[in-house]
């Protein structure tokens, strides 16, 4: 599935350097020319939006550590004076702040495609297993992000999280102890942490290049879930997919724009615009947004090291996804169980993320419990179940045939019969 280029360049310069070093021929044939399947709809374009989300995260935060301080006394001063002293400061820091947030809307959509659309499956294991990686260095960068402006919100939410670590037999405290730079969070945590937080990035966009490569390697998957089996049922990429990528991107520079002029405070919380204070623990201590579902989880437990081993486990079984789904059929499309427990899924996420932001008391956590047992359940019992009982709809013969059929998916012959008709 592997692109590749036949195309002769016929400017002389062009050609004398790409005979050298086959850069322009690669480029070409990896974007310009590689075949794309014919019919994937929007949802397709979040890889790319989430890659536009990676370079301005990268862009906004180099400009941004060339006006930081990270140091305890001067960090959250060091905020203030780039939202009001630096030439445009405060457009960067509202950029970055909310980017991450668009940033884990975009991959979140993403995922949940994969899993609809069964994008997992053999043969692009290693590039479902990347993309899991993807996802925790951008947990990892945003959680140590979070921490460098340094107020109430960021000190306690790294003393709480790091903390978890001390749950871990024997090594627990030494982790804790490493993390900390001493036996408190204080200013060696704040230059780990603002280290970690400029180097990851770089990581995340090797990664990035991996799963872009793996991806290259048998392409995209498709609505069908059916491969690609001539010619006939692909496009170039250029310009079919560049225009309908381009159109999304800006659509979604919309709304991130929107967010980031006229409500750039909305998703983040209050109490971060105080400066920390170790002597005053804020009532009610929460993470961003997109670290609720995986909070909701650790504190549904009630057992400390219980609690970081189901949260870790929450992304460690999408791991191993692609061997618990035991079914041969990739698309929810042609599979009427799945649709409806991959609608339940969602749900029970986001009704994960609304109880991570509440107060772990009384029917929260009940409800906690209750939304973490089935988390687990749809992975590992439902899904290998499903494989083995449930009765998928006919697949089209190509994915030519399902365009040209609306979608539908009879297959060829039983069409061919039905049009006699």
């Amino acid at each position: 599935m592997a692109g590749n280029t036949t195309y002769h360049y016929k400017n002389p310069v062009v050609r004398w350097f790409d005979s050298r070093l086959p850069l322009v021929s690669l480029v070409r044939a990896q974007l310009y020319d590689f075949p794309t399947p014919k019919n994937l709809n929007y949802f397709w374009t979040f890889g790319g939006i989430a890659a536009i989300c990676l370079v301005v995260q990268l862009v906004s935060g180099i400009v941004l550590a060339m006006h930081y301080t990270p140091h305890v006394d001067m960090a959250f001063n060091s905020v203030e004076h780039i939202m009001r002293d630096v030439n445009y400061g405060w457009f960067l820091r509202y950029l970055h702040a909310n980017g991450a947030s668009f940033f884990f809307i975009a991959v979140y959509i993403h995922i949940f495609r994969g899993l609809y659309y069964g994008s997992y499956k053999a043969p692009r294991e290693i590039l479902w297993m990347l993309g899991v990686l993807i996802l925790l260095a951008m947990m990892a960068t945003a959680f140590m992000g979070y921490v460098l402006p340094w107020g109430q919100m960021s000190f306690w939410g790294a003393t709480v999280i790091t903390n978890l670590f001390s749950a871990i037999p024997i090594v627990g405290g030494t982790i804790v102890e490493w993390l900390w730079g001493g036996f408190a969070v204080g200013n060696p945590t704040l230059n780990r942490f603002f280290s970690l937080h400029y180097l990851l990035p770089f990581v995340i966009f090797a990664l990035v290049v991996l799963h872009v490569w793996a991806l290259h390697v048998p392409g995209n998957n498709n609505p069908t879930g059916v491969e690609v089996k001539s010619a006939k049922d692909t496009v170039p990429f250029h310009p079919y997919y560049t225009i309908k990528d381009l159109f999304a991107i800006i659509v979604f520079m919309i709304f991130f724009l929107g967010f980031v002029f006229y409500a750039p405070n909305m998703l983040g919380h209050p109490d971060n615009y105080t400066p920390a204070n170790p002597l005053v623990t804020p009532a009610h201590i929460v993470p961003e947004w997109y670290f609720l579902p995986f909070y909701a989880i650790l504190r549904a437990i009630p057992d400390k090291l219980g609690g970081v081993i189901a949260m870790f486990a929450s992304i460690g079984v999408l791991f191993i996804l692609p061997w618990l789904d035991t079914s041969k059929v990739r698309s929810a499309t042609f599979r009427p169980l799945y649709k409806q427990f991959f609608w339940i899924l969602l749900l029970v996420c986001v009704g994960l993320t609304y109880l991570g932001g509440k107060p772990p008391e009384g029917g929260y956590v009940i409800a906690a419990r209750i939304l973490t047992a089935y988390y687990f359940l749809h992975f590992l019992v439902i899904l290998p179940l499903l494989g083995l009982f449930e009765t998928p709809k006919p697949l089209p013969a190509s994915i030519s045939e399902s365009v040209l059929k609306g979608g539908s998916g009879k297959p060829a012959a039983a069409a061919a019969q039905a049009e006699k008709r």
